[in-house]
């Protein structure tokens, strides 16, 4: 029997991280027994005992003698069952049940169970995405995941029925197992958001014409909102119909958005390829916003499951002040950096922030068209809005104030209200509009555009047309950041007009919208 070291490749997932993995086995003249080495998590140091098993059932059982894995790179926490499958296969290679000429340049991940039989493991399309960019020539999945793995292109994928079929295939034997081709994905047109895109329509808001065009506008150039309001203006309804206006993901985003889905352990049929969105309760933890876990594991928040999409806090100043100002720096740098003693890594988060408050406590402040007088005093209001911080607010690109529609308009179908169709339309012309101007710049919409660009040579629009933000800047009404805000909903309003450039109004418009004080 050989006593040489079998290796077989597998992956470690931090968030959307992946890390090659050289699971090691080597048998020694010892009792026997196995031991899991590298760091290994409570699921995945009980996997002696599933592969031991799982090989007997199969009718190709390990050695007699001892056998010890390592979990190369040794300092490198893993978790997970998914690396079963290739501590089975390195295992039997070991024990000389098994040739070991593939073993190094496929990407193992499988749970196995009891019977012999593979099971998916989650982050199953998002470890199968590292694999290839790791350089693995294929992945061997189970034969349940064959289609979601296949998702991912340029990189073969080998669906094995159970643990013998696996084996079958590294012995050259046809039986047990299949390849699955690559094909053009069939597209999901609701995307990971429990809202059905079918069922809600932009159509459905009353009474909101400048509600509705300033989410038009946010939608053309990724910019973040605030709504203001009282009770039942139809902030939520206006924010969960942002995503019907939206542009379909493109190809590498639409890739990103189906890893995200499948970390939380759901197999995917189809990529997607809709907005996500996201809406949490205002009780909800930093960590279940923001991202974070344990010292070994990653688990992705709110922010990173709404990425290329929308995330929406209702009732926000009811959110923990900490939450809030949490998410100050992703709403600048669209990652999240999760720093843990043990691991380090950063998660997507290119969103848009979509916040709905109310005016003061009881909600009436302001409304002339309520027959209920606010029982707030005005200290009790400041405090109130004052919990979203000021560094947050400045992040935020249009502020808008929703009023309560009148009663005439109840109970009436104005044709003239626009359909979510018909604004993605000006959405998707707006944004190619910006994709061609800033074809030679790493951005895509002006959302993304950095103020270096804005004020340089490239975007510098005449003082004549910045004049009235410029006097705003002088006195301290916007910062510099702020500034840097207005010109980029400046863009956007010029792209949905079809113009080469900015001109005065447009500018004035978004500093209108972002409801400064300078206005």
């Amino acid at each position: 029997m050989s006593r040489e070291v079998r290796r077989a490749g597998g992956v470690a997932l931090t968030g959307l991280d992946g890390t090659a993995v050289m699971v090691e086995a080597a048998v020694s003249q010892q009792l026997p027994g196995m031991a899991i080495i590298g760091l290994p998590d409570t699921a995945l140091a009980e996997a002696k005992l599933r592969v031991r098993t799982a090989t007997a059932q199969s009718g190709v059982p390990l050695t007699d003698r001892f056998l010890t894995v390592n979990l190369s790179p040794a300092d490198l926490p893993k978790q997970g069952s998914g690396f079963d499958l290739a501590i089975a296969l390195a295992a039997l290679a070991a024990s000389g049940r098994l040739p070991d000429g593939r073993l190094t340049e496929t990407a193992h991940l499988g749970e196995l169970g009891l019977d012999g039989g593979l099971r998916r493991p989650a982050g199953l399309l998002a470890a199968t995405v590292a694999a290839r960019a790791l350089g693995f020539r294929r992945v061997m999945v189970p034969e349940e995941a064959g289609g979601e793995a296949a998702l991912v292109p340029d990189i073969e994928v080998i669906a094995a029925r159970d643990l013998a079929g696996a084996i079958a295939w590294h012995a050259g034997e046809p039986d047990g197992w299949r390849t699955v081709a690559h094909e053009a994905p069939a597209l999901d047109p609701q995307g990971p958001s429990r809202e059905a895109v079918a069922a809600i329509d932009m159509a459905d808001v009353i009474g909101q014409p400048e509600a509705v065009e300033a989410l038009v506008i946010a939608a053309a150039g990724g910019h973040h909102v605030s709504m203001l309001g009282p009770p039942g203006a139809g902030k939520t309804m206006l924010a969960s119909r942002l995503p019907t206006i939206l542009p379909d993901l493109s190809p590498e985003d639409s890739l990103t958005a189906s890893s995200i889905a499948a970390l939380g352990g759901v197999p995917l049929a189809t990529l997607v390829h809709r907005p996500p969105f996201e809406a949490p309760h205002h009780t909800a933890s930093a960590v279940s916003i923001i991202g974070g876990g344990d010292g070994a594991s990653v688990r992705p928040g709110a922010i990173t499951r709404a990425c290329h999409g929308v995330l929406f806090l209702d009732e926000a100043p009811e959110f923990p002040r900490s939450v809030l100002d949490a998410l100050r720096q992703p709403l600048e740098s669209r990652v999240i950096e999760i720093h843990r003693a043990r691991l380090r890594t950063s998660l997507p988060a290119s969103i848009q922030l979509v916040l709905a408050a109310n005016p003061c406590p009881c909600g009436n402040a302001g409304s002339p068209d309520t027959a209920e007088e606010c029982r707030c005093s005005p200290i009790m209001r400041v405090r109130y809005l004052q919990r979203l911080s000021g560094p947050l607010t400045d992040r935020i690109d249009l502020r808008l104030t929703v009023r309560r529609i009148s009663s005439v308009l109840l109970g009436t179908h104005d044709e003239s209200r626009p359909s979510s169709a018909a604004l993605r339309a000006r959405v998707v012309a707006a944004r190619r509009h910006a994709a061609a101007r800033l074809a030679s710049t790493p951005w895509s919409v002006n959302a993304q555009v950095h103020g270096t660009w804005l004020r340089g040579p490239a975007g510098r629009l005449p003082r004549a047309d910045t004049a009235v933000i410029d006097r705003a800047l002088a006195r301290g009404a916007l910062t510099m950041r702020g500034y840097d805000r207005v010109l980029r909903v400046a863009w956007s309003i010029s792209d949905l007009a079809g113009r080469e450039r900015p001109g005065r109004g447009e500018v004035a418009q978004a500093l209108l919208l972002r409801g400064s004080d300078a206005s």
